[in-house]
Order: structure tokens, then sequence, then C-alpha cells
């Protein structure tokens, strides 16, 4: 899933408001102005965490330049700022005040203001502010916007009312919306699009003494207050200033229910009065406000009560607080009903746009307001990947997503929210969560029993903070290394692929959904539907990709066979959601062409729901309708018709929601297709049992990154190390050696934990809690030495170890050809070729798919594929040192070249450095016998074939594997590598005694 959390929208100035204050007006009694910039040289141009100016863009020509100027009309001083700027994207910069020294106090003043030097373009400049947060990079920002209409300087003056909430980018997901005032980091400048241009800027500085209406506020300690009929609703009302400073004026609040859909007298007892907060009361000092309903004996919809509030001397709430009573007495209310008929009785009693709203999925970070979610009726919001609350903790997640999910208790029947998030190798975007192997270290494990354990840690720990769908895991069978979700997939063997389908049953539980009611168990999601990892190299169109989101051309045969296969195990396991692909499927013969998945309603309606028996819900992926051919209405209409329940729209619910009721109106789209998508949808949430427990329930919250659950992290990180030389038996090193280490990736928790980890690219780093692998040797081992580029000197040490490999990407960020190859870096080859040429040495590569090494593979003495092992560095110690034995197997062939590309089991030409089920053991013992022993083994296994007993056909095939992998060593050739390959896809397929054929002509090719 794609997601642009993290990038700056190339739609950034849409909807801001334009203003422009000409001259100052500042009273005769204010204070002096506060400078903050005076562009004299006494702010350099500098990039965090120093204090500076610094520029930004959406590519390398977008940035603008920046020069202090001296000019003879400056307004102020000798210098002012200018520049010149081209930009196609975004583009602007950026004032960042220290990040070591605190954040600057505003609340004094009534704007800002500076000197503008208008072109008279008639173009829009976005300015904003940076407030609250660690730092200038983890603020909340605040925007408005002026129109370039006037030529010559003009001072322009903004008070700080001017600014609104930016709803479009938050850097770290937004903090508390309130422009506090009392922590600035600085503030940034947008500039126009569509054509060369310059600028020049001066004076920046603040202006006015802000009034006790702006420094003070009135609050309520909720927006939504939803009672039991006949009970009484207290809506807390608090003085709060900025500063914590007492008010200086007296604040009075007049208060009366007015309006909304209860009836007074008959529903509630209508309330009004007036509040007064006298001159010196304490910031925070509350008042509290009864609102009595009454009870009828009738069963109703929801029915609100607007508390009406007028507020003098401090600025009003936001919003009017509303009472809600709650829906009472209905059928689709009884828990005690079958889900079927709870679902029908509510779909009856439901509008066109509040099934429209049903099917609307946004980003949490871009709603225009939280109201939104009554007035649109959303279905769910989602966090993409960095939308996080601040501070990124269990408890902020989940007072978070309950107050989203008090929100959608004032609509009419109080359909709560399902909060989705992309949980793909543990709760990856919460700091401090339990971080598994990514699926692809999984695959390598062969071990069905540890991804389900890997995916009930997952659940347990997402449906404490409050969500309760993970859209996981990713079923994508990849064909082609170069692809940039290659991590993602669990392999290239769909058969291995459909082996590590029980991470379902430990997300979900049952396949009936019986035990999604718990709480820990989370909404799955099967992805991307279909054929994601067969895309052709070369075939995508979205930016600079080269294979992510491409085109997929096959026999039907083969897509039957490879991709398919995969996901009728998971609808025969329940999932509950499906995800399609951004790709397009081109089956070949069919004479169609390549078709969009999101639009392919012979797959999505055809295959998934009517042949396969698919009954859950089909989500959209990030904004990929878009991608569909035609104008936006059609991307509608056909992505609904195609099958799509619910539509991922992370910026655009509003037009959404207004297209659909329009396409549903006009009679393109039919309301039985909009019923059965809402009815899915409902069936979910009633399994879930988000009716009767929408909020959090935080009782498992102790349990993140629990000792218990890093167990797990850390078995599934040593069974997906993959031991594919071992020459000398360097490998397990003993306590007794002094041990070298070097590599980028030896002492880095962002490098080995990969993408979708805390942001949706990840990061290097300290980026959350865990062990690198430097650690876990540290605890494992006894004297090592760490040098990261090799420099220090090598001498007196028994053997080295160098950790190498990729830092971390996502998706087709990570394609090769888009800034990326398969080779090592600069700094890592002369890691290994240092080490290696001054003592033995193993080699781990930490990278999410096979990095080519065949040039110095012959000067390694042992080589192990790390994967992306998660936050457990210790559980590679475990196996480096011998506490457990190497037993991971690769989950996908390991090129000589990339010119071999693709390359995958079952190939007719097939030679590579490392076959597909390759993964040497460093068991105390390894089978032995020759012939006469694989003889054995073959009669063997044809009995437990015939008998169907899995763990007896494994255990046979894996000891004839080993007994011919010690043969072939590390000559492998072409005319071994093919039946090598050939035989663990048999394995998996429960095919053992050709398994074992297989490996008995292996081990005669030697």
């Amino acid at each position: 899933m794609r997601r642009t959390a993290l990038l700056v929208s190339a739609t950034l100035l849409t909807g801001l408001l334009p203003f422009a204050v000409a001259g100052p007006a500042s009273g005769a009694d204010d204070p002096a102005p506060v400078p903050v910039d005076n562009f004299e040289g006494e702010v350099p141009f500098a990039n965090p965490p120093a204090e500076g100016i610094f520029t930004w863009g959406s590519d390398t020509d977008d940035p603008p330049t920046l020069e202090l100027a001296a000019r003879d009309d400056a307004p102020q001083g000798e210098k002012v700022l200018s520049g010149t700027y081209d930009i196609s994207g975004y583009g602007g910069f950026t004032h960042d005040f220290a990040f070591d020294k605190p954040a600057h106090d505003w609340s004094a003043s009534k704007g800002i203001r500076f000197w503008w030097d208008g072109r008279n373009n008639g173009k829009k400049v976005n300015f904003e502010l940076k407030d609250g947060g660690a730092n200038g990079e983890a603020s909340e920002l605040w925007t408005t916007s002026f129109t370039d209409d006037w030529t010559g300087w003009k001072q322009l003056e903004i008070p700080f009312t001017a600014f609104t909430y930016r709803t479009d980018y938050q850097p770290v997901g937004g903090i508390d919306r309130i422009l506090g005032l009392t922590e600035m980091w600085g503030y940034a400048l947008t500039l126009p699009v569509g054509g060369a241009d310059q600028f020049a800027m001066d004076g920046v500085e603040l202006y006015g003494k802000a009034d006790q209406a702006l420094r003070a506020n009135v609050v309520t300690d909720a927006a939504v207050y939803p009672v039991e009929e006949g009970r009484s609703a207290a809506v807390k009302i608090t003085v709060a200033t900025t500063g914590s400073a007492p008010i200086e004026e007296p604040v009075t609040v007049a208060y009366e229910t007015d309006g909304g859909t209860g009836e007074s007298g008959k529903d509630y007892t209508p309330v009004k009065g007036e509040l007064t907060f006298p001159a010196g009361t304490a910031s925070g000092t509350s008042r509290t406000v009864t609102v009595p309903t009454l009870r009828d004996k009738a069963g109703e919809n929801a029915e609100t009560v607007p508390l009406k509030l007028t507020v003098t001397g401090a600025k009003a709430p936001a919003e009017n607080p509303q009472v809600v009573i709650d829906a009472h007495g209905l059928p689709y209310l009884d828990a005690k009903l079958p889900v079927k008929k709870r679902v029908a009785d509510l779909l009856s009693r439901m509008s066109l746009a509040e099934k429209a709203g049903q099917m609307t999925q946004a980003e949490r970070g871009a709603l225009t307001t939280p109201g939104d979610i009554a007035a649109y009726g959303l279905g769910s919001l989602l966090s993409g990947g960095g939308s996080t609350p601040t501070p990124n903790t269990p408890a902020a997640w989940a007072k978070m997503i309950d107050g989203f999910q008090l929100r959608a208790q004032a609509t009419r029947f109080q359909i709560p929210l399902i909060y989705g998030v992309d949980a793909v190798h543990g709760h990856n975007n919460l700091v401090g969560a339990t971080i598994m192997p990514h699926n692809i270290g999984i695959g390598a494990s062969r071990d069905p029993q540890l991804a389900h354990e890997a995916g009930k840690v997952t659940a347990a720990e997402v449906r404490a903070t409050g969500i309760p769908w993970d859209f996981a895991p990713c079923l994508c069978v990849t064909r082609d290394e170069r692809w940039g979700r290659t991590y993602e997939s669990f392999g290239e063997d769909p058969a291995l692929v459909e082996s590590m389908e029980t991470v379902i049953q430990g997300l979900q539980g049952a396949p009936s959904g019986k035990d999604l009611k718990r709480n820990d168990k989370v909404l799955a999601t099967a992805k991307h539907f279909v054929a994601d990892g067969g895309t052709e190299y070369g075939s995508s169109t979205t930016g600079t990709y080269t294979i992510d989101q491409g085109i997929t051309k096959v026999t039907r045969q083969e897509l039957e066979a490879v991709h398919l296969a995969p996901y009728q195990d998971a609808v025969d396991r329940g999932v509950g959601t499906v995800m399609p692909s951004y790709s397009s499927l081109d089956i070949l013969g069919d004479s169609e062409g390549p078709v969009k998945m999101h639009a392919d309603a012979a797959m999505i309606n055809g295959v998934l729901k009517d042949r396969m028996g698919f009954d859950g819900f089909v989500i959209s992926d990030w904004q990929a309708i878009d991608q569909i051919p035609g104008d936006y209405a059609s991307d509608v209409r056909t992505s609904v018709n195609a099958g799509l329940d619910m539509i991922m729209v992370p910026y655009a619910y509003k037009d959404f929601h207004r297209t659909l009721t329009d396409e549903v109106t006009a009679g393109r789209i039919s309301g039985k297709r909009i019923d059965d998508a809402v009815s899915r949808i409902l069936t979910q949430k009633f399994k879930l049992g988000l009716f009767e427990k929408p909020y959090a329930d935080t009782s498992g919250a102790s349990e993140i990154g629990s000792a218990k659950h890093r167990a797990v992290a850390r078995e599934a990180a040593a069974e997906s190390q993959v031991l594919l030389k071992n020459a000398g038996g360097v490998l397990p090193l003993k306590k007794s050696q002094k041990v070298y280490v070097a590599g980028s990736n030896a002492d880095d928790i962002g490098n080995q934990a990969g993408g979708w980890t805390i942001t949706w690219q990840g990061s290097s780093g300290k980026i959350t809690d865990g062990t690198t692998i430097l650690e876990g040797m540290r605890k494992a081992g006894s004297a090592v030495t760490y040098s990261k580029d090799a420099s220090a000197p090598t001498e007196g040490h028994d053997v080295g170890v160098v950790v190498v490999g990729v830092t971390p990407y996502a998706e087709g960020v990570g394609d090769v050809g888009n800034g990326n190859d398969l080779l090592l870096s600069a700094a890592d080859r002369a890691a290994v070729d240092k080490v290696c040429g001054a003592m033995k040495c193993a080699v781990l590569v930490v990278s999410g798919r096979p990095q080519l090494v065949g040039d110095q593979l012959g000067d390694i003495d042992a080589l192990v594929a790390s994967w992306l092992p998660g936050t457990e560095g210790d559980g590679v110690a475990d196996v480096l040192y011998g506490k457990r034995a190497f037993t991971g197997q690769l989950p996908l062939t390991w090129p000589k070249s990339e010119a071999q590309l693709p390359i995958n089991v079952g190939d007719s030409s097939y030679d590579p450095q490392f076959p597909y089920g390759w993964g040497l053991t460093t068991l105390t013992s390894v089978p032995s016998g020759g012939t006469s022993a694989l003889k054995a083994l073959a009669v063997a296994a044809a009995v437990a074939e015939k008998a169907g007993s899995e763990t007896a056909g494994r255990a046979i095939v894996t000891k004839a594997r080993l007994l011919v992998q010690q043969k072939m060593g590390q000559t492998i050739t072409a005319a071994s590598a093919k039946p090598f390959a050939d035989a663990d896809h048999l394995l998996l397929t429960g095919r053992y005694g050709q398994a074992v054929a297989k490996l008995t002509a292996a081990y005669g090719a030697v």
C-alpha cells in the first residue's frame, strides 16, 4: 500500500485562504515589534537541527535559490532575502529555530508581519507557522496565504487568528489542533508553481499586543456527549489561557439547548443560563452544565441536542458541543440476534448518503474538521505510514481513535468507525512495539507455526491501541527481485506463500470470525489482489518506478497456478478483507490487454467473490482508483461496479462521497450493488463487536513490546537467518574468540527493521526500541571490537563479522533502476575486502532481497542472508554463536547477476548462485550415507505421503536435503540447482516422494 503521509501534497495550496494586509495597523500603545528575521546575516543558511534557513522541493529542480542581497530600497536594514524559482511540483523555504534550544513564545503578540516585494503576478503564496512538538520538523503546521497582486514593497500583517490547521499534511500527524503560540519553531513559505519567477522579502517580526480574546479560550472536555435515554449529560466547560496565566478580565459563557433532532420537552429538558469566570480565575478552571434527557418506551434512532455557547471575553470553542441520546430499542442493536439479521435491519433504515459514507475511508490527518466524521457518516479512517499521534505512544493512539469513535456516535445510527493501519511486521507505526522480520524472513523460516505466532503478537499489540483492522498480510508471490516490494512477500513459490497463511489465524482467530470480538484479534487483509508480484520490469508508469504498479503479463494457467492460488486459501481461512493491487493484469490470449486491478470486475466480482466465495469486503489501495483511465466519476463508477466495497480516498473523501451518491442517483451504479457493499462492511463491524464496544480496550497495552512478545520476534529473527556458505566451519562463533565487527548494518536498528517502520519508507538510526545485531553479539559473545568502516586495526582478532546491506525503502521507491541496484555500497564492499583479507570472516547481508556478492564470494568464508530481522538483533546473535542452529532456507532464488532476472524455481533455464530452498545448517550432526541413505529416505517419504503425514514427510525430505547440500557444497551447478529447487516446491505441496527423487537427482548431478 502506497503511503504519502510523509510527502508534501502536490496540491498544497488547494483550499488555502487568500490573505493580504496592506500596511501596519497596530495601535499606539502596542509594544515594540519583536524581530524574527532581519536577513542581515544573523541567521545562516543551514539545515536542522541547527537554526537556519533552508530550501526544499518535490525534486532536485524545485527548491528555490536563496541569497541575502544588498538593496538600496530594503525596507529594513541593508539586505533582503531574495531568490528565484521555477517549480513544477512544490517548493519553498523554511526558517527553523535550533532544535537544541527552547522553542519561542509568541503568545504576547497579535500576529506576524513581513515586507514582500510584489510582482503583481496574481499568484498565491502559502505562509505557515510551526507550533509545538519536539522541534521544527516534528511540529504542528498552521497555514494561511496571500495573493501577490501589487507591485513593489508592502508590509503584510497576519494576525494569528487568520491561521488555520493544515489538513493535507502534518509532519507527525498533528498534535492538538490548537495554535498555542507558546512553543513556536519557525515559519515556512511555499512559492507558486507554474513558471519561473523571483521574490524578495524582508523584516519578519511579531507585532501588536494579544488581547485576552486571543490568549484565553473556552473549551469543553468533548465535542460529543452520548448518553443513555433518561440519563443526564454533564458538559464540562473550562477556561484556559496561553501560558496558563490567570485570566485578566471576566469571561462569561451563556448556554442554552438549541435545535438538533431531539424534541424539547419530549426527548430532553431544555436548559438555559450563564456561567461567569471572574478576573483572576486560574487557567484550567471548569464549570459543569447538566442536560437531562427523558425516557419513553419507543425504539428510536440517536437524537442530537446541541448546546449553544456564547462567550464574552475569550475565544469560543471551535464548535458547540452536542448531547446525543443514544439509539435504543432497535433490532440491529440487539447483540443476541444473528449478524445477518442485524445487518438487514440496519441497512433497511439507512439513506443513500449514509450508505455512501460507510463506503468511504479517509486518512485521519486529512479531515478538514473532526465533525466531518458525522457530517459524511464516514465508515472508516486509517493511518498511513508515519501518520501517528503525538506523542507516539499506545495511550495516545487509543485516545486519538476513541476521539474519532466518539464523533461517529453523533450519527443517526451510531455506526462505529473501523480504523485501519498497515501493521505489516508488527505494529510498525508505533514506537516501542515489537517489530517482526518482514515477510521475506518469515518465509525463510519455513515455519507456519511461527507465522501464526507473529500474527498473534501483531494482533494483540494493534488491538490494544484501539485499532481493529490490519492491512496485512501481503500474499504476493514475488517473481522479480528488482521489485521494491520483494520483502513484503513470503517468497517466489505460491506453495510457500500458502504455507505461511497461518498468519491469518494469528491475526483473526477462527475462520468463522467468532474470535474477532476478542481484545487481541484484528480483521486481516489479503493483499494485493492479484498478481502484483508478477509485474514486468519497465512496465510501471507511476513516477520513476520501474516495476511496482506495472503490468503483469501471464497466461491464464500461470495466473491460476502462481498468483491466484494463495487467495483461495485466504478465503478458506476466513480473511475479512481483500485489497486489490495498483498493478494491471494482462492475461495473454484474451485480447483485452492490460486492465487495472481496481477496475477488473472479472477478477474481483467474478473470481474472488463469485468463484472463490469471498464474503468479506474489498478495500481499495491508497488513492488507487485515481489510476483508472477516465474522469473521477468514471473512476468511482468503474471501481464500485467492479466489486470494490470501500474506497480509500485519503484526501478526497468529500469528492468521493458526493460523486458516489450522484452516480447512484443517476442509475450508473445500482442500489443493489451499494447494498451489497454496505452489507459486507457492516457484517465485519458486527463481527468485531464494534457496536457494543467501539472504544479501545487497553487492558493489553502493557504487553506491547513486552519480553514475551519480543521472545517471539527473537525466535523469528533466528529462524529467518539463511546460511548460504560456511567454509571451514567459521560459524558458529565461539565465545572464546576475539571478534572484529564491521559494516553499515551492524549497529543500526532502523536499517535492520527496513521500510514500513515508524514511517512509510523507514529510516536509519535509533528509530525505535530494540537490539541491534552488534548489541546482540556483545551480549552473546565475549571480546567484540566494532569499527563500522573497518578503519580500526584488525590485528589480534580471530574472526571477522561484516554486516552489510541496504538502507530502508518501501514500494516502488525501492525498485531497481529507481536509484537502487542489487550491489553492496562501496563502503560495504571495502569493509568486506579489508576484514576478509585480514582474517576468517562471515558476511551478513541485511536486505529485503538478494544482493550480488559473487565477485567477492571466494574471499568470504561464511555468508548469511539475514533479510530484515526487525528489532530483535539478539535472534541473529543466537545463531551466530550457536545458541540456536541455522535452519532457514532461501524463500527466493539468489541470482548470480542482474542479467539473470527474473529467475524462479520451476524455470526451464536455472543456474543461480544459490537455489531456492538452499540453507546450510549448524546442527551438530548432518545426515550422511549417500545414495543408499537417499533410497531409504525415498521409501519412507512415499509412506508418509500416502499416510498424509506432513510432520513425517517434512522431516524426511529435510534429512535428504541436508545430505545433498553437504555434497553440493559450493559447487552448485545448473544440473544440481534445478532439481534441488524443484524438490522444495514438491515438499511444500505434499509430494514427499517426488521431492526426495529430485534431491537424489541433484545429488547425482554433482
